[in-house]
């Protein structure tokens, strides 16, 4: 059993900052963080920064130059990292990640809230 809990979400202001964080806990042998999603109001789930193999990570476009990812593998973390927000950056983000035994699975967290506005 694997469990994802994000947090570091809250209220700021634009232009503001805010770190998100991802716990990875439970059967993470073979474990690999794939990335960070967003969904806002009324929209689709979508990528926001994935995780490369090579260790780079692919940023949408909306969000490149502003986000970055980091990991703190010693102790199953990865972050993601967000400057200058804008209030389109609202919504509830997750992490994912993936383990291929005993059968290939996604993981998600359980979201935490990111709310952009004046």
């Amino acid at each position: 059993q694997v469990q994802l809990v994000e947090s570091g979400g809250g209220l700021v202001q634009p232009g503001g900052s805010l770190r998100l964080s991802c716990a990875a806990s439970g059967s993470i042998f073979n474990i690999y963080f794939m990335g960070w999603y967003r969904q806002g109001p009324g929209k689709q789930r979508e990528p926001v920064a994935i995780q490369t193999n090579g260790g780079r990570a692919n940023y949408a476009d909306s969000v490149k130059g502003r986000f970055t990812i980091s990991r703190d593998n010693a102790n199953n973390t990865v972050y993601l990292q967000m400057n200058s927000l804008k209030p389109e950056d609202t919504a509830v983000y997750y992490c994912n990640a993936f383990r291929s035994v005993p059968t290939p699975q996604n993981y998600w967290g359980q979201g935490t809230q990111v709310t952009v506005s004046s």
